[in-house]
């Protein structure tokens, strides 16, 4: 069970957890602004006792952040983790929630201000004490430490060059550190965003050495996350398990059609009127990770397969781009093979 609510800048509830789809038409309930605790339409809370703070006021320089959580479902999870926050003074901004009916899974994300003296360490205390009622798997992100992120590529340009784009002109709010390659043509783009490229062949050493690579890569530039941006090796297994939910891959046909090498071509064959791409999370399956975004364009019989590439490319782009920028914003969570995306 899913609790829903909206509150107006009153923070007076105009609807509860039987919102109807009618006036729900754009996804999952959100509730912005207003202070925490109101309206949370899951029972009564339970919170632990903690400080009692002064609310945040707008005019009021805070922090954000970023909880994100998933427990089995149960009345009262939203009142819990609402009251909670109440209780610090904490503001909310936005909260989304979704409870599985089929795997009687809660996901929330909520995103909220606090005071600039709130210890987040305090914070991490108070949610850790709803774990063994509730059961929580959370995470807290401060909203200033800006994802980490390396970026793969082999020959084609297309994605990285749209992703330092967007990155430059603040549309993309990560930190790109550095790009790797097993080909060097893509140097001079890279560098001229004053960003430091990495030209890692296959050599005699084999896929291993290059993969240890890829890791020490990782580990100097303390990397969140990596993105393969058309790079066209496959992972290792060990390599995939090592970076469980950190590889974010852009895959160049609509999953799980035309997998493998070639999709457009295959995609031309079989004389498709819709050509997509998928962003997902890579795992040891090849290209069977939980996806994260898929986009499409309308082509007819006329297209031949270099058009096709040539509609490809721009879909790609727009589905990594945006799933970059979910995962980023902590909007993207695992439940199992799939992904709950809170937009």
């Amino acid at each position: 069970m899913a609790g829903k609510v909206t509150l107006n800048r009153g923070n007076k509830l105009l609807t509860g957890s039987n919102l109807s789809r009618r006036q729900e038409p754009h996804g999952p309930a959100r509730t912005r602004p207003g202070p925490a605790g109101i309206g949370s339409g899951r029972g009564r809370p339970r919170v632990s006792s903690g400080p009692k703070r002064r609310i945040v006021a707008e005019s009021e320089t805070v922090k954000q952040y970023v909880l994100t959580l998933s427990c089995p479902d149960r009345p009262g999870i939203v009142a819990a983790v609402s009251g909670l926050l109440a209780e610090r003074g904490c503001n909310i901004v936005e909260s989304q929630q979704f409870g599985d009916p089929e795997t009687g899974t809660f996901f929330m994300r909520v995103q909220f201000g606090a005071l600039p003296d709130t210890d987040p360490d305090e914070l991490r205390g108070a949610f850790a004490s709803l774990v063994p009622e509730l059961g929580l798997d959370w995470k807290l992100h401060d909203l200033a430490e800006r994802q980490r992120v390396l970026i793969m590529v082999s020959k084609g340009g297309h994605c990285l060059n749209d992703l330092l784009y967007r990155h430059r002109s603040g549309l993309l709010d990560i930190d790109v550190v550095a790009v790797a390659s097993n080909h060097p043509d893509l140097r001079p783009l890279t560098q001229s965003h004053g960003i430091d490229y990495h030209h890692l062949p296959v050599g005699s050493g084999g896929k291993a050495a290059q993969e240890a690579e890829i890791l020490a890569l990782v580990e100097h530039y303390r990397a969140d996350l990596v993105v393969l941006a058309r790079y066209m090796q496959i992972l290792s297994d060990d390599l995939c398990a090592k970076l469980p939910g950190r590889i974010i891959n852009i895959h160049h046909s609509f999953l799980p059609s035309f997998k493998g090498a070639r999709p457009y071509h295959q995609a031309h064959a079989r004389g498709v009127k819709v050509i997509g791409a998928t962003a997902h999370y890579v795992t040891a399956d090849l290209d069977e990770g939980p996806i994260i975004e898929q986009e499409v364009a309308r082509v007819d019989h006329a297209h031949s397969p270099e058009e096709l590439v040539a509609v490809g490319r721009d879909v790609e782009c727009l589905a990594l781009a945006r799933a970059v920028r979910w995962h980023a914003e902590h909007r993207v969570l695992l439940n199992g093979d799939r992904t709950v995306v809170f937009r």
